[in-house]
């Protein structure tokens, strides 16, 4: 049996979880010494526990407190160890490829009549998240309701792929698929966009956007400072703290990545593994949190390059948000998308926040919104998201096709078979000057 690596990094979720398990213990002594700190407003249930333990003599307390914490370290190991010797595994075939550039493919999910919609996931996480299980494929079911998903699959960057920029993936990945679902589809094709493949399905739209019918935006970040202006400085940070790992490797590796997405919620891995520990092993329950736990540990590093420009440029500097991102020179306003766009954005999210995602909503005209009450994951594959998400998704992206194919006559396929053709900036929108 080969046993899991995850939950990555496992070190860092280790500490994390010991530093909160014995955080009580530690802190037992200021909690009875009358300071200020001590009696903030605690919810209830917390505040009767405190109050139990202030009633005991303190080596009693400290007994307690150290069973409560190794009561909760083993149901934390139990449920680590039951993932990590878990014997499921996602086992769905891949879809045939239409098209492929370096690390870069295109899977084709079908059927050859179905309305084109090309399919752009992050950059940081493997695609089949959007195809995670038989019941839970939001690609299967947009191909069930006449529409032609081309997925966009990233993988482990190659040799010259290390050096890339972000305007080298616009141009020399993502245009280039679009060509080839140009080519296949003989016309105008949907785009759809999911966390930061959204941001770069805006570049696409904005420099392709006589290809696009229509774009919908799932989770999509645009202002990185919207309610949380702290990200600036996280943000060159975290930059800063990359640079030497990237200049003896090339990329930002996948334990990199997942380190600074476990410091959105440090103890994730504390409630989610006890959890899982009490789950009955072969339940549906049980596998659903295996192959969804699989895919979050299954990363991608990223280039160099596009690490920097994520951390430092997106996070640090707010390029996006503040009109100042460019690829290949030109500046990415939305303001200028002049498309039919959906954008959802899930209320629940805690790795792209609403505002952020609202922002790009904003910027759009005519742009319509739903949010529905999920999170940022559970929009793709959680009980709630075929109701909240697929359905309506499906039906604005199929109507959004079906008009502009319409409304526009088909284009030769031999039209976009050759290289992108260089697209010129588009005019500043009003009451916005350059500041690039």
């Amino acid at each position: 049996m080969t046993l899991r690596l995850g939950p990555r990094p496992l070190p860092l979720h280790l500490a994390a979880a010991a530093a909160s398990l014995m955080s009580g213990i530690a802190a037992l002594p200021l909690s009875r010494s009358g300071s200020p700190g001590s009696k903030p407003p605690w919810p209830e249930p917390l505040r009767r526990a405190g109050e139990r333990l202030a009633s005991l003599p303190p080596d009693a307390a400290a007994a307690a407190l150290a069973r409560e914490g190794t009561r909760r370290a083993a149901a934390f190991l139990t449920g680590l160890e039951r993932y990590i010797r878990h014997p499921d595994r996602r086992d769905l075939p891949a879809p045939p490829m239409l098209w492929q550039d370096g690390s870069a493919r295109l899977r084709d999910y079908g059927p050859a009549d179905g309305l084109p919609l090309l399919v752009v996931p992050s950059l940081v996480n493997r695609a089949y998240v959007l195809d995670l299980t038989a019941e839970r494929s939001l690609l299967r079911f947009l191909a069930a309701q006449g529409l032609r998903p081309l997925l966009l699959e990233w993988d482990v960057p190659d040799d010259a792929e290390r050096d890339f920029t972000l305007t080298d993936v616009i141009l020399r990945r993502l245009e280039p698929a679009l060509d080839a679902t140009l080519a296949a589809a003989k016309g105008r094709v949907g785009l759809l966009g999911y966390c930061m493949g959204g941001t770069l399905a805006a570049a696409l739209a904005a420099r392709r956007p006589d290809d696009i019918a229509g774009i919908a935006f799932m989770a999509a970040p645009w202002d990185f400072h919207a309610d949380a202006p702290h990200q600036a400085e996280i943000g060159r940070m975290a930059a800063a703290a990359s640079l030497p790992v990237i200049a003896s490797l090339g990329v930002l590796p996948v334990d990199g990545i997942q380190a600074l997405f476990t410091t959105l919620d440090p103890l994730t891995a504390l409630r989610k593994f006890s959890a899982f520990g009490r789950l009955p092993a072969g339940s549906p329950e049980a596998a659903r949190f295996v192959v969804l736990e699989d895919w979050l540990n299954d990363g991608i590093p990223l280039p160099g390059p596009v690490a920097l420009e994520c951390l430092a440029g997106w996070y640090g500097e707010n390029m996006p948000g503040r009109g100042l991102w460019r690829i290949d020179g030109a500046p990415v306003w939305p303001e200028a998308i002049r498309r039919p766009s959906l954008h959802l954005i899930p209320a629940r999210d805690r790795i792209v926040p609403p505002a952020s995602a609202r922002a790009l909503a904003e910027r759009m005209p005519g742009a319509e919104r739903i949010e529905p009450t999920l999170g940022h994951i559970g929009m793709v594959v959680a009980g709630g998201a075929e109701t909240q998400v697929w359905r309506p998704l499906a039906a604005w992206l199929g109507g959004a096709i079906r008009n502009e194919r319409t409304a526009t006559p088909a284009r030769a396929a031999g039209r976009h078979s050759g290289p992108s053709r260089p697209r010129r900036a588009p005019a500043a929108p009003a009451g916005r000057k350059s500041r690039g």
